[in-house]
């Protein structure tokens, strides 16, 4: 039969209604139709109860994993500066979080779309979901909040921040079965890898073609020396892939203004603006022009390359769903994992296209894709396969309360609750003692 050929189908009912029909057939009785009606709508209702209440721990433990890994750059990331982001080419430990959190999404929206039989059921799901996460973006990462630093509250609309990490989150039809084969499960799912595609071709003829011309902006920082200057930034270039000419940052600048863009980038740490890179310094006497100015790593054109990121956490997701057996999934995930680690690492040390986190370049993609596979892998083999939970349940948690404690705790939230309590002096707060 054509279905003998199918890999573990992801519907369960079928399965079911072929194995009554198989015992009803062969005792060769005759049961009461009703009573046989009976039975499979309660064993329909139990295996829709146990796959509701089926949660994969590996991808929880990823994810709180994820939550810690923001929390301890964006706390520990101004002391010790090796762990924060790159200011430009290369990859840290910081690079990581935002890559490993569109996997997730990715794997999570597999698992979602599969709950939900209806598609329009589920547009609207995502859809629900989407707008929270913008909100959330907006109110936390658009400057609304100045916490845990200023305990006052609220935005310049001239300058809010359009553009976040949570914002990005938001930017992401099945077949119920998978035939067999080494390339199935891309041709089940082609029109995912076709729209991950497009992203692709997007992203790289804009990069590479897009005409980048002279620009110009006005710093502004209270009391700095540079303040209220205008700089000139010179130009002129197709497909560099610098801090100051790129296409990446001149889309950005186009689409949402100079004013709504990120007033900090990392890039200020650059060895062309100080001495002291990878860390923070004094600026050169001979800085260049754009070190001061503003830019946005979560921007439009970055956010279309990342769409690649989610693709490839759904593709992991499906290999999940349809792959019943700890081996396939395992050789499955490993195999594209260090695929796409190992294209990373071509592209950037061949100069052919830098692994670069500000720019969301395609090395970075397959760099952070690949180590978040093997990352997972590494996780189901502990916690579901060989049955290690306990140390791990820690994780569990945080990452099935995933926005409650980045809210709470990347965000300042809690750190804010800490400080507003002092004692005649704002300054003697709980943190800093009375």
């Amino acid at each position: 039969m054509e279905k003998g050929q199918e890999i573990a189908p992801s519907n369960g009912d079928k399965d079911h209604e072929q194995h009554t029909i198989d015992v009803g057939h062969g005792e060769g009785k005759v049961m009461d139709v009703e009573e046989v009606e009976k039975d499979q709508r309660v064993a329909v209702a139990e295996e829709v109860q146990k796959k509701k209440s089926r949660r994969v721990a590996a991808l929880d433990a990823f994810r709180g994993l994820t939550i810690v890994l923001m929390i301890l750059v964006d706390d520990a990331g101004g002391a010790y500066e090796r762990i924060d982001h790159s200011p430009w080419n290369g990859c840290t430990l910081a690079d990581f979080v935002m890559p490993f959190f569109l996997f997730i999404v990715g794997v999570a929206i597999a698992f979602a779309l599969k709950r939900v039989p209806k598609i329009g059921a589920a547009v609207k799901k995502i859809v629900v979901r989407t707008l929270k996460m913008l909100f959330w973006g907006l109110l936390l990462q658009g400057g609304y909040s100045h916490a845990p630093d200023d305990l006052s509250y609220g935005v310049d609309m001239k300058k809010i921040r359009w553009c976040g990490i949570l914002q990005a989150f938001t930017r992401k039809v099945r077949p119920t079965t998978v035939r067999s084969g080494p390339y199935a499960i891309f041709n089940a799912y082609r029109w995912q890898w076709l729209g991950g595609l497009v992203a692709f071709i997007i992203y790289m003829v804009t990069t590479f073609s897009l005409y980048v011309p002279d620009w110009s902006f006005v710093y502004h920082n209270d009391g700095d020396v540079n303040d209220g200057k205008q700089f000139m930034v010179q130009c002129g270039v197709r497909g560099h892939l610098g801090q100051a000419c790129n296409a990446v940052g001149y889309v950005d600048r186009q689409v949402w203004g100079i004013n709504h863009l990120y007033t900090q980038p990392v890039w200020i740490r650059s060895k062309e603006c100080t001495f002291s890179s990878p860390n923070t310094g004094p600026l050169r006497a001979d800085a260049a022009s754009w070190c001061l100015a503003p830019f946005e790593p979560e921007g439009l054109l970055s956010s279309i390359s990342s769409i690649l990121s989610g693709t490839i956490g759904i593709h992991y997701g499906h290999v999940l769903i349809h792959f019943k057996t700890h081996k396939e999934r395992l050789k499955h995930w490993l195999l594209m994992g260090f695929m796409l680690l190992a294209l990373g690492i071509l592209l950037h040390f061949t100069h052919a296209i830098p692994i670069n986190k500000q720019l969301y370049s395609f090395s970075y993609v397959c760099f952070t894709a690949g180590a978040a596979g093997i990352v997972l892998s590494a996780f189901y083999i502990v916690i579901d396969v060989w049955g290690l939970r306990t140390p791990f349940l820690f994780l569990e948690w945080i990452g099935m309360n995933a926005m409650l404690v980045f809210v709470l705790g990347a965000q300042g939230i809690l750190a804010a609750f800490v400080n507003g309590w002092y004692y005649e002096s704002p300054d003697d707060t709980l943190s800093t003692g009375y």
